[in-house]
């Protein structure tokens, strides 16, 4: 029960609901001030105006968000005027809709916030179509209330932004922190190696995207901010949270150990595992807590619950040790002793984080330079090339908004042929649900029903009680504040919410509710149905025929961190920017690789071509960046000796394999071919540097020095952890090349 009433402090102190209030505010002002002075009639076209923009409010730069409100506003009082002017004309009106239909949802080009533009100018669209103008001027005033409608909810949003200006970046923290403590919790499963496995790494990858999203819209606010007019002491300490949470997230990438290796050392000791793995949920948990205390202000649990686990884990090593005995026990001492470096940096980092929230003085500060600032923010394009790039049936969102315009059209002419009531609800319904991707359409599809159907059985009781008009208009008030603050949350709960409220806007102006709420559930399965069948039948966009560009964009992206990283082993003071940038490309190509990855699990089974091959790719990339993350970090933590030729050696081989995977997948072919030299006597001579430092240790050892010095273990562990983690990725990059030809050789023989 206490869980519950948390979660439920937490929404109501969310963005998500900051956004339904001012949605709320945007309607019932207008509402009451145009009631007050006698001019309640033009209310409606007010508040329309406000329904229309409001998507384009999400979080972002303050420019930005201003900028897509404003040019939401411009587009939808277009949008509605061509409609409105070509009601009463049937041909004309049918080419509008096609024209509109597609051209608008072709604006999804310019990426996520002008997919809501265009989401807002298909909704004013469909919306037009219940709204009964006759003259050119009753038109052009119903436009011109919804412009001032569009603008005062501009002004309703920055105000909000104005008294509460750090809300919208707390939020995005805090479901960075609780995403980033769940992942942690997750990778910890995975050293289990149970049946569970490709289960988890899938819901791995969902969360991994979702970790990437919440840092990039971060960025886009702080660094932007940053970079034109300078932060606020507030909002440097957003950005040193948030780079913290970018260190905690390579380093639960980095503590993605060869399993394999982990559990042949300790094939016989694997409760000695188990410790680590209590302080990874315990860390786990903790990042969850910091996230909702973010929101809900309180104060800081005691650090000491960090500390003892850390402790706890450090004891371990020692029991492993004395129990197994040296030399045999060195190799599964230093994997274990890895495991607790990482999980010391993790703390470190928590720490970090709990100390800016606590507002602690001796917090470090940034190191980022203001100039650097721009090599961390990803730019849009907006250029016309963009729009011309993808007026072909090769691209996904042309297909898409061909289809969209089809399905639309058919739409329409089925309800004015078999003249149905509220035609314009089939339509709506089309609109919110239909995506590019056939596996979210249908997805949202089956919550749009399931959702509709809830909310049209709440409307049946609150009707077969009561026949109040007073308890109508508050449960459509409400109900609509909940939706909006729902809608990215829970898309099923958000549709029954908004079926409530539609049901009660018509039953105060038709009495007949059952006959609303019959028309409701039925539009909207027609809706649904029409989406999903024409997302099968129509220019059909499958993800696995998208996703070889998204693979060669995480092979890219892999070879420029690995390389990235060689340099800053090399010279970290000279190249850890770039390493810092290659770094970040590389998270946001393997999180959209993940992305992708999880579409293409949505497909029909028969469209999902080669879905093994696909799916060892993937795996393969993730385990490549964690140990590229691996021997970064541990090279930013440490005093590193030099690299050596046969490190240098080993860097561009691997570097070499993962070129010739990615000519393979491009082109079909590769250009060259992999190196002929064996580089079994690099790979050995690295393994020799561990083996001779383990030698003078064990001379140590006889000579009666028990005790080791730091240096002599940071060299034994540089030793062990380079030479193991660069022969894994020797290894890793060779499957990935041996994969990519099969795939590539499977594709062209079917």
């Amino acid at each position: 029960m206490k869980e519950k009433l948390t979660q439920l402090e937490l929404f109501f102190k969310s963005s998500s609901f900051d956004r339904g209030l001012r949605l709320g505010v945007g309607i019932i002002v207008p509402f009451a001030i145009l009631y007050a002075v006698g001019y309640f009639e033009y209310a409606p076209a007010i508040v329309v105006g406000v329904l229309l923009n409001a998507p384009s409010d999400v979080p972002g730069s303050a420019t930005r968000r201003v900028n897509a409100i404003l040019i939401s506003i411009v587009l939808t009082m277009l949008v509605t005027l061509l409609v409105l002017f070509a009601k009463p004309i049937f041909f004309i009106l049918v080419l509008v809709i096609a024209a509109v239909s597609f051209m608008v949802s072709l604006i999804a080009v310019y990426g996520f916030r002008a997919s809501l533009l265009s989401f807002s100018g298909l909704l004013s669209m469909v919306l037009a179509f219940a709204i009964q103008k006759e003259t050119p001027l009753e038109i052009f005033i119903q436009v011109g209330l919804m412009g001032v409608g569009g603008l005062w909810y501009l002004a309703v949003s920055l105000i909000f932004q104005k008294l509460a200006p750090e809300k919208d970046q707390n939020q995005l923290l805090s479901d960075t922190l609780q995403a980033l403590g769940t992942y942690l919790r997750l990778r910890t499963q995975l050293w289990a190696g149970n049946d569970q496995q490709e289960e988890l790494l899938r819901e791995s990858f969902f969360l991994q995207n979702q970790i990437n999203d919440k840092q990039e819209t971060l960025r886009e606010i702080l660094l932007t901010q940053r970079k034109r007019s300078g932060l606020s002491p507030y909002e440097e300490k957003q950005l040193l949270m948030l780079r913290a949470s970018v260190n905690i997230f390579e380093l639960i990438e980095a503590m993605h150990i060869n399993n394999k290796v982990v559990h042949s050392i300790h094939a016989e000791h694997r409760n000695y595992l188990l410790p680590f793995k209590e302080v990874n949920y315990i860390l786990g948990n903790h990042l969850i807590h910091l996230a909702e205390l973010l929101i809900q202000k309180d104060k800081i649990p005691n650090k000491h619950v960090l500390l003892n686990a850390l402790e706890k884990g450090n004891k371990t090593i020692a029991s492993y040790i004395a129990e197994i005995g040296l030399p045999a026990a060195r190799e599964g001492a230093l994997t274990l002793k890895t495991i607790f470096d990482y999980q010391e940096r993790l703390v470190a980092e928590i720490r970090v984080v709990r100390r800016i929230m606590a507002n602690v003085k001796n917090t470090p500060g940034l190191s980022l330079k203001k100039k650097d600032s721009a090599y961390f923010l990803t730019n849009q394009e907006f250029g016309f090339k963009v729009l011309t790039q993808n007026l072909s049936f090769k691209s996904t969102l042309f297909r898409h908004a061909f289809r969209f315009s089809v399905a639309l059209l058919f739409a329409y002419l089925l309800g004015y042929f078999l003249d149905i009531q509220n035609t314009y609800w089939i339509l709506l319904t089309i609109v919110v649900i239909m995506r590019p991707s056939y596996g979210l359409t249908k997805t949202r599809s089956t919550d749009r029903i399931i959702g509709t159907l809830i909310g049209a059985l709440f409307a049946i009781g609150v009707v077969v009680l009561t026949q109040n008009t007073i308890v109508y208009a508050v449960l459509a008030f409400v109900s609509l504040i909940l939706a909006f603050s729902l809608i990215q949350r829970n898309y099923k709960f958000a549709a029954a919410l908004i079926t409530i409220s539609i049901v009660f806007v018509y039953s105060l102006i038709n009495p007949n509710a059952f006959e609303v709420i019959q028309y409701r559930v039925i539009d909207t399965v027609l809706g649904a149905i029409i989406a999903v069948v024409a997302n099968y039948t129509i220019f059909p966009s499958w993800e696995a025929d998208n996703f070889k560009q998204v693979l060669l964009n995480a092979f890219k992206t892999n070879n420029g961190y690995l390389l990235a990283m060689q340099k800053f082993y090399t010279d970290t003071a000279t190249h850890k920017l770039a390493y810092n940038v290659a770094r970040k490309e590389a998270f946001l190509a393997i999180g959209n690789l993940n992305a992708s990855f999880q579409r293409l699990t949505q497909d029909p089974k028969s469209k999902q071509k080669n879905f093994q091959l696909l799916y060892e790719m993937v795996t393969l990339n993730q385990a490549i960046l964690s140990a590229i993350a691996g021997i970064g970090n541990f090279v930013v933590n440490h005093k590193t000796t030099p690299a050596s030729s046969e490190l240098q050696r080993l860097f561009h081989r691997i570097s070499s394999t993962l070129g010739i995977a990615y000519e393979i997948l491009e082109q079909g072919s590769a250009s060259k071919n992999v190196p002929t030299e064996a580089l079994m006597d690099a790979e050995e001579k690295l393994l020799d540097k561990y083996v001779q430092l383990s030698n003078r240790r064990d001379e140590e050892i006889s000579l009666g020095k028990t005790t080791m010095d730091t240096d002599t273990l940071h060299g034994l562990q540089e030793a062990y952890l380079i030479s193991n983690h660069i022969i894994w990725l020797k290894s890793l990059s060779e499957n990935l090349q041996k994969t990519t030809e099969h795939y590539v050789k499977t594709t062209v023989q079917e």
